[in-house]
């Protein structure tokens, strides 16, 4: 296997394959990298994610397994490219984002993690929906499940 520049190592774990990501999207923006991926914006790449997400989609809809895989890879590295052009303009760091993400989902289970009931689905999205009530200050489930996220 070749080793290339943006690699601490030889990736053989999902870890591994996560980082070697993440070395590729931040590498394509640097000075060695591609011209192309160093114009784009966190706001451009985030427009290359929705075409990206459609087409997984549409894998998922109409295409075989290798599809849905190939189409989750582009819009993976599409999430991960957008995460280093907004590193490189001052937004956010993928790992306090990454944090961020892993306490919100954990909040949002407290079915699974906290002290909250849900026996079934829709026990479940009244679950979050209260948790996220709490959290964004909402005063009815109702404007929670108006902006679902």
């Amino acid at each position: 296997m070749k080793f290339y520049a943006h690699w601490s190592h030889i990736p053989e774990t999902e870890a591994d394959w996560f980082e070697a990501l993440v070395g590729l999207a931040r590498f394509l923006r640097s000075p060695e990298g591609c011209p192309w991926d160093r114009a784009q914006s966190g706001a451009s790449f985030a427009g290359f994610l929705r075409e990206e997400a459609a087409e997984l989609g549409e894998a998922f809809g109409a295409d075989g397994n290798d599809a849905v895989a190939e189409e989750w890879g582009d819009t993976f590295f599409c999430l991960l490219a957008t995460a280093a052009a907004a590193e490189a303009e001052g937004r956010f760091a993928l790992r306090d984002a990454l944090r961020a993400t892993h306490d919100k989902m954990i909040r949002r289970h407290g079915h699974v993690f906290g002290e909250h009931v849900a026996d079934t689905p829709d026990d479940v999205r009244e679950v979050w929906n209260r948790i996220k009530n709490q959290e964004k200050g909402f005063g009815t489930q109702e404007s929670a499940e108006a902006d679902a996220d």
